[in-house]
C-alpha cells in the first residue's frame, strides 16, 4: 500500500463532499450549514434548499459574527467552472470556521436529482432535515 496516496485520499475526503454526502448529512442531522458563496442574484434565481447566502466578496469577521462556530460550513457555487465555493471556503477557514467544499456545486446537485429552491426552483428529491 502506498501511504502517501492513502493520506492524499483521506485529506481530500476531509475537505470535500459530493451531493449524495451532503444530502445524507442533512438528513441525518449532522452539524452542517450549506453556504452559497455566489451573488444574491444567483442565489435568488436558484439554490440548494436551506442554504445560507454568503457571497464570498462580502465575507468578513463582521458578516460572520453570528455564525455558529461549532458547525461545519459546506460551501458551493455554480459548479466546476466556478471558484466561488473555494473562495468562500478559504475566507471562512481563515476566520476560524470548519469548512468543506461541495464537489460540482449546484450543477452536480441538480444532476443527482435533488430539489432546488428560488425563482427557477426545480423539483427533485427533497432535502430532508433531521433538525
Amino acid at each position: 500500500m502506498n501511504i502517501g496516496q492513502l493520506n492524499h485520499y483521506r485529506r481530500k475526503l476531509a475537505y470535500e463532499m459530493d451531493s449524495w454526502d451532503l444530502h445524507a448529512a442533512l438528513g441525518s442531522g449532522e452539524p452542517v450549514v450549506v453556504v452559497d458563496g455566489r451573488s444574491e442574484e444567483a442565489y435568488a434565481a436558484e439554490h440548494i434548499p436551506g442554504a445560507l447566502n454568503l457571497p464570498h466578496r462580502r465575507i468578513s469577521s463582521d458578516s460572520t459574527a453570528l455564525l455558529d462556530t461549532s458547525m461545519t460550513y459546506v460551501c458551493y457555487c455554480d459548479g466546476i467552472g466556478c471558484n466561488a465555493s473555494t473562495k468562500t471556503a478559504l475566507k471562512l477557514l481563515k476566520l476560524g470556521f470548519a469548512v468543506r467544499e461541495l464537489i460540482g456545486g449546484l450543477d452536480w446537485w441538480k444532476r443527482d436529482g435533488y430539489a432546488t429552491a428560488g425563482e427557477n426552483a426545480r423539483p427533485g428529491t427533497p432535502v430532508a432535515c433531521a433538525c
